[in-house]
């Protein structure tokens, strides 16, 4: 079952396309896959309103972030900015690999990247960050 949430989300991402009245935009990077990430944000009153990404991904990047976006939306940046790795793992109902660890977090992370840059406060997430184990694998 939980296969085929991902393989399900993967082909279908609900929240690809680029946002057109977007707050921030922000690109993030996994050079180890060479995954690619784009974010486009909406906020109000310090609220994510809606949220959608443009990709260059594999499968399970593309699944995390579609199913990571589709849960923030109402909840305040503030909170986004204290989500790690597990928050993922609880969402997709299963562990995922350390090889595979980064790619599932790389649209929480470009997210978080991108409220920092929304609050200017001048901080900026790494996997390290999200993932407990430095691992340095796809």
């Amino acid at each position: 079952m939980h296969n085929d949430i991902i393989i399900h989300y993967s082909k279908n991402p609900f929240q690809k396309y680029v946002l057109e009245d977007y707050d921030i935009e922000f690109y993030e990077e996994n050079r180890t896959c060479w995954d690619d990430l784009k974010v486009y944000i909406k906020i109000d009153d310090n609220k994510i309103t809606n949220w959608s990404f443009t990709w260059d991904t594999a499968i399970i990047t593309t699944a995390c972030a579609s199913i990571f976006g589709e849960s923030i939306i109402g909840m305040d940046i503030n909170e986004i900015l204290t989500l790690k790795y597990n928050y993922i793992e609880e969402l997709i109902w299963m562990p995922i690999s350390d090889r595979r660890k980064q790619a599932s977090v790389l649209g929480l992370l470009t997210t978080r990247n991108a409220i920092h840059k929304y609050l200017s406060d001048w901080k900026k997430d790494t996997f390290d960050n999200l993932i407990k184990n430095n691992i340095n694998a796809c």
